[in-house]
């Protein structure tokens, strides 16, 4: 009797067919098969349909759907298995290949044009695999049509290669001619033709080109925007900085004078003065400090200078002459060197100098000042030098706009 189903000698698992034990196996990596009498199981769901190949998959079904009833259809499926290796599709079609290659094997052969066209195209600059494609494929019937076909097809891969046709498929070419005035008309019109379609191409190339200079002018633009707007919120928090420092300092010195004037009426044996009859300066209100907003970034040159002015005269707050002095003498030096560059006399400073220290060297912050200017100290710190090449006159130029505003500006550095 011959065997109705394999079964895998491994896991006892019955399969249908040679194609489901081949299956088994690539997932399994079993492969012990046995031909079996045993039919492979197959019951019927009643109420949907559903086959099922083994008690424990119809368990599975009922738990899933609630079906109970199964038709046992077994012994109506069963049939002798086959234990021929199924041929694949390249098998297949390699059979009836070879079984027709002798019948359908055909000798392809250039197809014949009208050899008067030929040599048209030929004389018009095209070569002999292109026109002779042209003319096949247009129909062999003229000039024109050959010419436009080349014109579409210019871009094709295969345009410079000979066509090829079946030997039973070559027809005979109708002979149609062209005088040498319509040759020479046609060739004007394929020039005429490939010389607009540069011109549009160029034209569209340069509206692209402009669109995209466009493009970056208006992101130039708008970052340059976004700059000024910035560094003019940064300067407005600056000038607030300042008038809010010059507030706290005249408010201070009228502290001062009024805790002068009591300690003279004391000294002179007066009477302190009436509460009543003088209103007290009311203490004045706390500044609050808001915080800003703005992004932090590192401190200007002329932030840097502003510094150094601040430091000298708050370290020396108890002698003006001599802070007056300093910034005066700071205020020769940057306009000497911005009106004289070409002068080394002003671009170089003895250290040493007697008169020098005495009015600037000894101060601290003048020297520091000094080389933020670009001064530089040479000759293992004998001198401060400042190269021709490194004079900055826009830099000169906020040092004495810093001198000028720290000479004449009254509260400069009072706190």
């Amino acid at each position: 009797m011959a065997g109705l189903s394999l079964k895998c000698g491994d896991c006892g698992t019955l399969l249908k067919s040679v194609e489901e034990a081949q299956e088994h196996a690539e997932l399994t990596k079993h492969a012990n098969f046995v031909e079996s009498t045993e039919a492979v199981l197959n019951l019927v769901c009643v109420s949907c349909g559903k086959p099922c190949r083994s008690k424990t998959e119809s368990d599975l079904h009922t738990k899933r759907t609630g079906h109970t009833e199964f038709a046992d259809k077994t012994s109506e499926a069963a049939k002798p298995i086959s234990l021929e290796a199924p041929k694949s599709k390249d098998d297949v079609d390699m059979e009836e290949a070879g079984d027709g290659s002798s019948s359908n094997k055909e000798e392809m052969v250039v197809p014949e044009v009208d050899q008067q066209l030929l040599m048209q195209l030929e004389e018009m600059g095209f070569s002999k695999e292109r026109a002779t494609r042209a003319l096949h494929y247009s129909g062999n019937v003229s000039i024109e049509a050959a010419a436009n076909w080349i014109v579409e097809h210019e871009n094709d891969p295969d345009i410079d290669e000979l066509p090829l046709v079946p030997v039973t498929k070559q027809s005979e070419a109708p002979k149609p001619s062209l005088t040498p005035e319509e040759i020479h008309r046609k060739q004007q019109e394929l020039r005429e033709r490939a010389r607009k379609k540069k011109e549009e191409e160029e034209k569209r190339m340069e509206r692209e080109r402009e669109k995209e200079r466009v493009r970056v002018g208006k992101e130039l633009l708008e970052a340059k925007r976004i700059e000024e707007e910035n560094e003019r919120k940064r300067l407005l928090a600056l000038r607030k900085a300042e008038k809010e420092e010059e507030k706290r300092a005249r408010q201070k010195i009228l502290q001062k004078l009024e805790e002068d004037k009591a300690e003279r009426r004391k000294k002179l044996g007066l009477p302190p003065e009436d509460p009543a009859a003088v209103k007290p300066s009311a203490p004045p209100p706390p500044v609050e400090e808001k915080k800003s907003s703005l992004p932090v970034r590192p401190a200007t040159k002329s932030e840097q200078m502003r510094e150094c002015l601040r430091t000298l005269k708050q370290n020396h707050k108890d002698n003006d002459a001599k802070v007056k002095t300093a910034f005066n003498t700071l205020f020769t030096y940057a306009k000497n060197v911005a009106t004289n560059p070409n002068e080394e006399k002003f671009r170089k400073i003895k250290l040493s100098n007697p008169t020098f220290q005495d009015r600037v060297g000894n101060l601290k912050g003048g020297i520091e000042f000094l080389e933020l200017c670009g001064f530089e100290k040479i000759e293992g710190g004998e001198f401060l030098y400042l190269p021709r090449e490194k004079v900055d006159t826009a830099v000169l130029q906020s040092a004495g706009n810093e001198l000028s505003s720290a000479i004449n500006n009254p509260f400069f550095g009072v706190l």
